[in-house]
């Protein structure tokens, strides 16, 4: 098998599911959107609004009962200023978006390291294959 095809197939076997695991966790289901009708707005969404309960992780029965938690996995309960309504609102949270980051880092270095150790098998085998030519060159003079 030629270096070339080595070095190709082992970069899809490295490159292909680092970026599938990456791109699944940025975009993955607790970063979507959603189209929202205009007749169904909830009051945080029209309205100012204060946090009563800053963004928690919701349990399993919450994240399968509440349209809220189903969205990202974590919650705020708020009160809308105008209506004094006490909703429960989706969030992001902030320990959840450091965690994919810190994710991201560790799957880079880990893909940083084990393709410069490819780059320099590779350098190894083109100065042995170039060193063999001139041998070889020499020889036949």
């Amino acid at each position: 098998m030629s270096d070339s095809r080595m070095f190709s197939i082992l970069t899809l076997l490295l490159v292909v599911p680092a970026s599938i695991s990456v791109h699944g966790a940025i975009s993955g289901e607790e970063y979507s959107t959603t189209a929202i009708s205009t007749t169904s707005l909830h009051c945080w969404q029209e309205d100012e609004f204060s946090i009563l309960t800053e963004c928690a992780r919701c349990n399993p029965f919450q994240m399968k009962s509440w349209a809220p938690c189903a969205r990202t996995g974590f919650i705020e309960k708020i009160n809308c200023a105008k209506t004094n309504k006490v909703e429960y609102k989706s969030c992001r949270s902030s320990w959840m978006d450091e965690r994919l980051f810190w994710r991201f880092e560790r799957i880079m270095m880990c893909l940083t390291v084990v393709l410069v150790l490819v780059v320099i098998a590779r350098q190894r085998t083109l100065d042995h294959l170039a060193s063999e030519k001139v041998r070889r060159q020499i020889l036949s003079i």
